[in-house]
């Protein structure tokens, strides 16, 4: 055997992960109360409200660990479209196959794609950029990479919160010509980074009839139910709804630059009153909580893929905008403001800066513009001559932890709150990156974001299908009953599905 294929086969870890999320909370991490405990994010549930559910949750969002060989081998991923053809010799070569064993035959990283991508490029240097969930494949990947394609790769080892953190600046500083992205879609499209870049969305095939099956038992023929998920399940969602549209009243919506069915931590699409049930398909509360932040109307419902549990979730609407309307008050006394760009990979906005800029000088307030890859409690609390600070990185973080602050940490909203471009939204919005969003103090607001094209051909935001089956009256949410809220045994055997999404999208 080759050297290397025997050094890949030696380093590779196939038992267990850590099914992290590829787009952590936030922005900052914990810091100690008073009594020594550290500070937990919000996340708008109580311990008790749990308790009543009567369903059993982790004591802590991450508390899950998942066994790769336990997600069914053949509800993989489905292969590439024809227009990102790969030639047959990369496909069947026997050694780079053989490298591609090493990793977890569910977790599609489009090695073959990669590889084909980088000798087209011509590239000599190529930037690897992952979550911290999939940074365990790192050194696997990167020796596939080097092999196959004869360049040099470097892992980049600053955190990865999100789409927004793809850090390409910091890729040509260092003087790569070609930089890989895994782990989140196209937030900031191919033809605006400063390198040439490849996005892979890493699909994680699941037992999707699991997933039809637990729908089924829980929620009655003619239903009306809105699917959701993050990026790397949204194959899977497609490939449920092509069952699910039999039996039921699907809605998988979009909030454009965003694909069909995915939402964001600070993204996620407003949906009508008659639409009140929703199934959120993803491990963990964060992206979660986003939609049903941006819906508070609806009764949502989680299915983990990984431990297949099926959960009825809430959250506190009313703790949370108590919260950050005391900020916001607050913040209204303040005379100088710290006005804070991320940056982290693409996190921040010069437009939104430049826009708050203009609202402080308008209203003859002092402000001081600081720039920080992370925002911590600590960090803030040096800058004793400030009265408030915007943060302009993650929405979140002033949501979710903006209480751990001794001062108000407001999102660009709530400061547009304060300076009375905007009254204060009974329902708190969740538009940061959407092209459709509530005014300037949000990304893409006024600009028309074509994202490379990672859906079917629906054509429509609202992507919804009607059935013969009778619908249930708009007032009534078919909500189980808690004793419902369960799924099946594992014993349900999945089967291959394919789905028309490809899994990446290259400048």
């Amino acid at each position: 055997m080759d050297p290397i294929m025997t050094e890949l086969a030696a380093a590779s870890v196939k038992t267990t992960i850590s099914p992290q999320r590829t787009e952590p909370t936030t922005t900052t991490s914990p810091e100690l109360t008073a009594s020594g405990k550290p500070r937990r994010r919000f996340i708008g549930k109580a311990k008790k409200q749990a308790q009543t559910d009567g369903i059993s949750e982790p004591s802590t969002i991450e508390d899950f660990a998942v066994a790769i060989r336990d997600v069914t081998k053949n509800a993989g991923p489905s292969r590439p479209r024809v227009a990102n053809q790969v030639p047959e010799e990369i496909l069947h070569d026997a050694k780079l196959n053989l490298a591609i064993e090493q990793l977890p035959a569910n977790y599609n990283f489009e090695i073959h794609k990669t590889v084909w991508s980088v000798q087209k490029a011509g590239a000599k240097k190529v930037a690897l950029q992952f979550p911290e969930g999939l940074l365990i494949f790192a050194c696997t990947i990167s020796d596939i990479v080097e092999k196959f394609c004869g360049v040099e790769t470097l892992v980049m080892g600053d955190v990865t919160y999100g789409a927004c953190c793809i850090d390409d600046f910091t890729a040509v500083a260092l003087g790569c010509d070609f930089l890989v992205h895994y782990g989140h879609s196209c937030l900031v499209p191919v033809d605006v980074t400063t390198i040439k870049t490849l996005y892979v969305f890493v699909d994680i095939g699941i037992d999707v009839q699991h997933f039809i099956a637990t729908v089924r038992k829980n929620f009655e023929s003619g239903s009306k139910l809105i699917l959701v998920g993050v990026i790397q399940f949204v194959q899977a969602i497609q490939a449920a709804r092509k069952e699910l549209e039999i039996d039921y009243i699907l809605n998988v919506p979009q909030a454009k630059p965003l694909s069909p069915a995915e939402i964001l931590g600070c993204t996620s699409p407003q949906l009508s009153k008659d639409e009140n049930t929703l199934i959120y398909l993803g491990d963990g509360r964060f992206h979660l909580e986003s939609i049903m932040i941006h819906n508070p109307h609806l009764a949502a419902f989680r299915y983990d893929p990984y431990d297949k549990k099926f959960t009825r979730e809430r959250y506190d609407h009313e703790d949370m905008h108590s919260l950050r309307k005391h900020a916001i008050e607050t913040a209204k006394k303040a005379k100088r403001f710290g006005l804070i760009l991320g940056t982290l990979g693409r996190q921040g906005s010069n437009s939104i800066l430049e826009h708050l800029e203009k609202k402080l000088k308008d209203r003859g307030l002092d402000y001081t513009i600081i720039l920080l890859s992370e925002i911590f409690p600590g960090k803030l609390a040096m800058f004793e001559d400030m009265d408030a600070f915007i943060q302009i990185a993650c929405p979140r973080l002033s949501i979710d932890w903006g209480y751990a602050f001794a001062k108000p940490l407001l999102s660009p909203y709530e400061a547009s709150v304060v300076f009375e471009s905007i009254p204060w939204q009974e329902v708190y919005p969740m538009d940061f990156y959407s092209n459709d969003s509530l005014g300037p103090w949000t990304v893409n607001h006024g600009k028309n974001i074509r994202k490379p094209r990672v859906a079917n051909g629906t054509g429509s935001s609202f992507a919804k299908t009607r059935h013969a089956a009778t619908a249930t009256k708009a007032s009534e949410a078919p909500v189980p009953s808690s004793s419902a809220v369960s799924s099946l045994s594992n014993g349900v055997t999945a089967e291959s599905i394919a789905s028309p999404l490809p899994n990446s999208a290259l400048a």
